[in-house]
């Protein structure tokens, strides 16, 4: 018994021996293999790990001038602070005081101002318990804090929308169920985030948790931590459906509380196991984002459909060994159309046109068997193209890549796990590999986007347009011919029911003129299927600075029949948190603003009067696309179209319809 405690002690010694010499994080980590410190030693190793053991007393420069413009709020927290802890009153004054001191130096050094429940007062208390100099007790917290902390962790942060992705990449089912509730990771891990766990924690969880996380030295560690909080409570989380919000939140935020000491090692290598299943290249392009608060990431993180993965990581992913089953294994899909995948490829790669889901739906749900089958085929040989984590790519140009993100945006709808993008698409990896195009299949200089930049779109659709276009022009024609009378009676009932009514592609006749108050150009309701193509049809995002309004203010407008929160889709997969509202004459859609609270971008007023067609998709009823233009002779000629994801879609359409028809009526007479 006395050997095999001996053996387990062995280490303790052998640290010992190491912080007699020179020695690094990563050698402590591989003495102490995560494990908590003795108390004897903590204070040594957090300052190597942290590298601060020679940084010297940087209190010596301040001035014991204590003018903070907030001073008051923060001696009155570090006072109600210390006055929970069960130190001797004397103690508690000099403690009081080292926390004073130490914030308002680090806020002047900084020239940041302190705010109330920032976490900073919870984050100094594992730090004193080191009994270590005041002087060293501020290097431990600068070190922390800028190291540790990211800094876009406010409310609005990118810290929140990386956290979110990361669920949505393990556990897309549990990130549906909060995003349908609209409980965002703001929400409920923001104290985790700015005290690292110091304000929902027991000291000794804290303290066990910190040599963890300072031995790894891996900043990023923090999401890490998070996501495995969220997951292990997912059973308590959904059994949690029928709450209120604010119910569920506190629930969430709450979590930490329950970890004991006892928990921490399995719940630190249970992060380091998501970690290693996770891709990686997102931490580094994000660095110094996150932890430096610059803005020089090309990733926009708030408008990310997926994690996002780099040309470099997939490349280095499909040269390494595939026996390494803990490691993220990729299995790329090329989802440009066929012409441009034909043009060149990586030899790893599945071909899933885009097109297809759009113009053959029920084509592209075979097709995507055939892509989980082929996956699970690579899976079970153990070829060098299989792997468990699917990564798309799309072209790397907008007139593409917004089909390439809808197919990525069904896959995420059925909760398929381990979804990611390639940023930049193609042409990204064209550029990696400019020096050596042989590495893709089939290079075609000719037809490539990238060699042949004048490649016209209309040669790469030829499959897209050749037959079905012509047809559907075709049908358009025909139903021009049906009378006004034969399709406004029966409108309203499609759109509540599009899988049950009898009228599709149905149109107002070119001869049904609505008189003066439409210039004599008649609307045009047309009721379109899964099978209709829009690929002629380019949405282009307004680039100019948009009016920005008081969202209550328009919403509480007298003006507004009925508004409707939604999602504004954009055709190149982003979506915005929106409003769709309603007048009697007008559509108007207001686009929150993230980064100021109350206000709304003014994104879309059109008259009523120029919608032509309302879709609602099969498959997806809550998608409606409204779609403007006019009769050109007697085609419909659309000139633009808006889509949004409805949760009240059924009640959206009707109210919108019922004002369309309330146009119609003083003209029929």
């Amino acid at each position: 018994m006395a050997s095999s405690l001996d053996e387990d002690n062995h280490w303790v010694t052998d640290l010992e021996n190491a912080l007699l010499e020179e020695c690094s994080a990563t050698d402590i980590y591989c003495i102490c293999k995560g494990k908590p410190l003795p108390d004897h030693l903590r204070a040594e190793v957090w300052q190597i790990c942290l590298d601060v053991r020679d940084k010297g007393n940087q209190l010596d420069h301040f001035n014991e001038v204590f003018d903070l413009p907030n001073q008051t709020a923060l001696r009155e927290d570090c006072t109600n602070f210390v006055s929970k802890l069960g130190n001797e009153d004397e103690d508690k004054i000099q403690v009081t005081s080292d926390l004073e001191s130490i914030i308002t130096f680090y806020c002047k050094s900084r020239n940041v101002p302190y705010s109330k429940n920032n976490g900073w007062i919870e984050m100094l208390l594992p730090i004193l318990t080191l009994k270590v100099p005041k002087s060293t007790i501020y290097n431990l917290f600068e070190a922390i804090h800028d190291t540790f902390i990211p800094q876009s962790s406010s409310k609005d942060g990118n810290a929140f929308h990386i956290l979110r992705l990361l669920l949505l990449y393990h556990d897309p089912e549990l990130c549906s169920f909060l995003d349908t509730r609209k409980i965002t990771p703001s929400s409920y891990c923001l104290k985790w985030f700015h005290s690292l766990f110091a304000s929902t924690c027991t000291l000794e969880v804290v303290i066990n948790m910190w040599d963890y996380y300072f031995q790894q030295s891996d900043p990023f560690f923090i999401f890490f931590l998070s996501l495995i909080m969220i997951i292990n409570a997912r059973d308590q989380i959904v059994s949690m459906k029928n709450e209120n919000v604010d119910k569920i939140i506190n629930s969430l935020s709450n979590m930490p509380f329950g970890l004991e000491a006892d928990d921490v090692s399995d719940f630190c290598s249970l992060a380091q196991y998501y970690a290693l299943k996770t891709p990686t290249s997102f931490k580094n392009e994000l660095m110094q984002t996150i932890y430096n608060g610059r803005s020089e990431s090309l990733i926009s993180v708030s408008q990310a459909l997926c994690l996002p993965v780099s040309v470099h990581e997939l490349v280095e992913n499909i040269a390494r060994d595939s026996t390494n089953i803990d490691a993220v294994r990729f299995f790329l899909v090329d989802c440009r159309p066929v012409d441009h995948y034909n043009a060149g490829h990586l030899p790893t790669a599945f071909h899933l046109d885009c097109n297809l889901m759009l113009q053959e739906p029920t084509a592209f749900a075979t097709a995507v068997q055939g892509l989980l089958s082929a996956q699970k085929q690579a899976l079970a040989h153990n070829s060098k193209a299989g792997g468990e984590h699917l990564c798309f790519l799309g072209s790397g140009r907008n007139e593409e890549d917004q089909y390439t993100h809808m197919v990525v945006a069904s896959f995420l709808q059925k909760h398929t796990q381990y979804v990611s993008l390639l940023t930049g698409g193609y042409i990204a990896l064209h550029d990696y590999f400019s020096d050596n195009l042989n590495y893709f299949q089939e290079h075609n200089p000719k037809n490539c986007i990238v060699c042949a930049p004048n490649y016209e779109k209309g040669q790469d659709q030829t499959s897209a347009k050749s037959g079905h276009s012509t047809d559907l022009l075709g049908k358009i024609s025909a139903a021009m011919k049906l009378k006004s009378a034969e399709v406004t009676g029966k409108l309203i009932d499609y759109i509540v029911n599009p899988n049950n009514s009898p009228v599709q592609e149905r149109h107002v006749s070119s001869s049904d003129r609505l008189g003066k108050r439409y210039r004599d150009v008649a609307p045009v309701f047309s009721i379109d299927d899964d099978n209709e193509n829009i690929a002629a049809i380019k949405q282009i995002e307004d680039e100019d600075q948009h009016e920005v309004v008081q969202l209550n203010a328009y919403l509480n407008s007298p003006e507004v029949i009925q508004h409707f929160a939604c999602q504004e889709v954009n055709l190149n997969g982003f979506m915005y948190k929106s409003h769709l509202l309603v007048t009697d004459s007008q559509l108007i859609v207001l686009r929150e603003m993230s980064n100021k609270k109350g206000s709304a971008e003014l994104i879309v007023k059109r008259p009523l009067s120029a919608i032509v067609k309302i879709t609602a998709r099969k498959r997806h009823p809550e998608l409606i696309t409204f779609k403007y233009g006019l009769l050109d002779g007697e085609h419909l000629k659309i000139s633009d179209m808006d889509r949004f994801l409805i949760p009240n879609a059924e009640l959206a359409t009707k109210v919108i319809s019922d004002q369309i028809l309330k146009q119609l009526k003083p003209s029929d007479g």
